[in-house]
């Protein structure tokens, strides 16, 4: 009404803490039109990515468009079916080994965003090719604080060999800015928290800042959200509420985290503040990825729920056998039903996510309605190493320019890239090629 309204990068705070704000009412100026204002929701994507392929009888659904039925590892995605995009045919070509001979893990994960055959070598001479969320980042990083945010749940190296003489560079990383520049995954929750909440330019391992984050972040602030709130409608105050009441829960998770911290034995030792329990672990890594979005301290993440070729056991629900060697099952009936209910488990994590963003507003609808999530592995078959056929679930509305709810089959060896490209598109990222794609995905819009 006073023609003053909040610029969407409002931040709160404390000693030596910001906080940045979801979108509010009070960002928008009154009177004008919503097409007009430049506080509309801006359009996120997220990569999620799990190691050592899916078994695609219990994925790959039988009929094609809206009325397919979820096949036993894909149904706790039923609640959000018609937020969900069923993409079978996608390939990877470049994870095939192509006179390599074997690696298909590391080729796996180096191509999954990529679309690049990365070179065979353990040394340092390692090379593969700009990721899809690199992509996005170089051309619209500058509009958040962190141009990409890279997350993952299982520790792993950088160097030396970890399959059949590819650099463990390759298994362990999904995002690359440039040929021979991998991003590596953060899996410490806390590291993630300080990343985002601490103050701008402040070092991360500072003294300072390691005490002063002992301490609540939202108590740092207490004088910039007071005098906020005053300023704020009913509505507003409601957003901002939960908003900080989501933030202090990831607080809490963490402390609760690091209390209970213990050390792997050598040779890989888990940092303190990292759950020990997986699905605690991949849900705080959630929250953090939700939150990140909430706040637009970022457009663009990826998460590793474990690394290619990953040999973790899943103990909590009954799988003590290591994952990767379950995947070569050669038939055996015991150990591809251990390997569907490790499938099936990391889609419950996934189904997590996915209900997050879905509950939380942003704007005139959720983050889920403003987002693109893609969910995948480089693998389609474990047991055969099969880069066809690959298992992909878009989720998420996409701005509008997606048309979720259905079951699209594509024909043989469609490269996954053009997936990329097209989602690059309603980035607006303008992108002529990607990896091996030949062209934009289509029917991601209807047919």
């Amino acid at each position: 009404m006073t023609g003053k309204f909040l610029p969407r990068r409002t931040l709160l705070r404390g000693l030596g803490a910001s906080v940045a704000l979801p979108l509010l009412d009070a960002m928008t100026p009154a009177f004008v039109p919503p097409s007009r204002t430049t506080s509309q929701p801006p359009l996120r994507m997220a990569f999620c990515y799990v190691p050592n392929g899916i078994i695609p009888a219990e994925w790959t659904p039988d009929a094609e468009g809206p009325g397919y039925a979820m096949k036993h590892i894909m149904q706790p995605m039923e609640p959000f079916r018609d937020r969900t995009l069923v993409l079978t045919g996608l390939t990877h070509n470049g994870g095939r080994a192509l006179g390599d001979g074997p690696g298909d893990h590391a080729r796996a994960a180096a191509s999954f965003l990529t679309g690049i055959h990365p070179r065979k070598t353990a040394g340092a001479d390692i090379k593969a090719g700009l990721s899809v969320d690199q992509a996005a980042a170089i051309k619209i990083g500058h509009l958040t604080r962190f141009p990409s945010i890279e997350l993952g749940l299982e520790d792993g190296r950088l160097v030396g060999s970890c399959d059949s003489g590819y650099s463990c560079a390759y298994s362990n990383n999904l995002a690359w800015r440039g040929e021979a520049m991998p991003m590596p995954p953060e899996m410490n929750p806390r590291l993630v928290f300080e990343k985002l909440f601490g103050a701008e330019g402040e070092e991360l391992d500072s003294p300072q800042r390691i005490s002063r984050l002992r301490k609540s972040i939202l108590d740092s602030i207490q004088q910039d959200t007071r005098t906020l709130q005053t300023k704020l409608g009913p509505t507003d105050r409601r957003k901002m509420d939960e908003y900080l009441t989501s933030v202090r829960d990831i607080e809490r998770q963490i402390e609760a985290a690091e209390k209970t911290g213990r050390a792997i034995p050598p040779p890989m030792a888990r940092p303190d503040g990292i759950p020990l329990d997986y699905a605690e672990h991949a849900r705080l890594m959630f929250d953090l990825m939700t939150v990140a979005f909430q706040m637009d301290a970022t457009r663009v993440q990826t998460l590793m729920m474990a690394r290619e070729g990953s040999t973790r056991a899943y103990r909590e629900i009954g799988v003590s056998d290591a994952h990767h060697p379950l995947t070569h099952h050669r038939g055996n009936e015991e150990m591809i039903a251990r390997v569907i209910r490790i499938n099936r488990y990391h889609v419950e994590q996934f189904a997590y996510f996915i209900e997050k963003l879905r509950s939380t507003p942003d704007g005139d609808g959720s983050l889920l309605d403003h987002a693109m999530i893609v969910y995948g592995s480089g693998l389609a078959d474990g047991n055969r190493h099969t880069h066809h056929d690959l298992p992909v679930l878009l989720a998420g509305g996409g701005n509008g320019k997606l048309k979720p709810g259905r079951h699209v089959r594509y024909a043989k060896d469609t490269p996954m890239a053009n997936l990329y490209l097209a989602m690059l598109d309603r980035m607006g990222v303008e992108t002529e090629s990607l990896g091996d794609s030949n062209g934009k995905l289509e029917h991601l819009s209807g047919i």
